[in-house]
């Protein structure tokens, strides 16, 4: 009987686990406001929403190698820097525009494809201009040249008046930050001539200098991804973190800094120059911070390490199919590799942030929910 009676409770618990990881993973699908339409997403930043960008440049920041993309698409290895599905894919599942987003350099496009949207990000970018110049990819200021080029295509596509509608009714989603900080602000010190403060000034003018021009052409929907806490990603803690890897407590202080100055600015922007829009400041610190903090409630067993080779620096060329170390399996893991989460940590974090932030950024923009 007794016996009996733990088996049973050994299989409620492992049917308990089971409905709340599926409730976990899945991204439903918004419900509009009535008269609420978005056509497309459109996508500006770095490597957390590149689709692939990267793989068209000369530069040594790429993912279309395995064992990226273990579980995209029967494995492809698409340049999405993970193991599968990133933030702008499940984004734009979530608006039931497409299944997944394509990389605007994506040779394969057809003139249809760009009507729904596009990312133009490319890993390794940031708001500061020298951080994408220092691994040779396309910075911010290029990507916005792309996007001018994009216009002029959906124009001969579909006419001014259906562009006019795709630039002002899309949602803009901007993700940069985390490769200022890590790749030029503490590990090569390239601004050492600024203090953080001063840093997070400059990162976060670069932010209001895109979100402006973006307005200044039309668009009118924004979605910024805060700063993630940079400093519990693996490679960091590697770096930082000293000899028990602990999160590296000044780099988690620096993005705090440069969420709150670009919280603050956002407020600004609606207040006194987005009349007829409006940008939503994302925060992904907490949720992130409380994932790492205790993944076991989230249904994951590592998050100190990442899934590919010894998960402790292993990200980009280091992460390939040479390292025999890479795991089984990337379900367990909120880390793909050492700086990029693992395509489940995505679907955790972004099921709720999709309801929490863009629900409230159309019944907050004067309609009527």
């Amino acid at each position: 009987m007794a016996s009996f009676s733990s088996a049973a409770n050994i299989i409620f618990c492992s049917i308990l686990l089971f409905c709340i990881l599926v409730q976990l993973v899945q991204i439903t699908a918004i419900k509009l406001p009535p008269n609420v339409r978005v056509p497309a997403v459109l996508v500006f930043g770095d490597s957390i929403v590149d689709l692939g960008n990267n793989n068209h440049i000369h530069s040594v920041v790429k993912a279309n190698y395995s064992p990226y993309g273990r579980d995209f698409m029967g494995g492809t290895p698409s340049g999405r820097f993970s193991n599968g599905l990133i933030p702008s894919d499940l984004i734009v599942k979530a608006f039931g525009i497409k299944d997944v987003l394509p990389a605007y350099l994506d040779p394969s496009l057809g003139p249809n494809d760009l009507l729904t949207g596009v990312s133009f990000a490319s890993g390794g970018a940031g708001y500061d201009p020298l951080t994408a110049k220092i691994v040779s990819v396309i910075g911010l200021a290029r990507q916005m040249e792309l996007f001018e080029e994009y216009l002029a295509k959906i124009k001969a596509v579909g006419g001014e008046e259906k562009t006019k509608s795709i630039i002002s009714e899309s949602v803009y989603l901007v993700v940069a930050g985390s490769d200022d900080l890590a790749n030029t602000y503490f590990t090569p010190q390239l601004r050492s001539n600024y203090d953080v403060p001063a840093y997070a000034d400059l990162m976060v003018q670069g932010a209001t200098n895109l979100l402006q021009e973006l307005y200044d052409m039309g668009a009118r929907r924004f979605a910024v991804i805060s700063a993630p806490p940079i400093g519990c990603v693996p490679s960091q803690r590697a770096l930082g973190g000293g000899e028990e890897r602990h999160c590296a407590k000044s780099y988690n202080q620096a993005a705090q800094m440069f969420n709150s100055k670009l919280s603050s600015s956002i407020d600004n922007l609606n207040a006194n120059k987005f009349e007829h829009g409006r940008a939503v400041y994302v925060d992904i610190y907490n949720p992130l911070q409380d994932v790492i903090n205790r993944p076991r409630h989230y249904g994951f067993e590592e998050a100190s390490k990442g899934c590919c080779g010894t998960g402790l620096i292993e990200s980009v060329i280091l992460c390939n199919d040479l390292n025999p170390f890479t795991c089984d399996d990337p379900s367990k893991y909120v880390f793909w590799d050492s700086y990029h989460p693992t395509e489940r940590a995505y679907q955790s974090l972004f099921g709720p942030i999709i309801k929490k932030y863009l629900n409230e950024f159309f019944c907050n923009s004067g309609t009527v929910c």
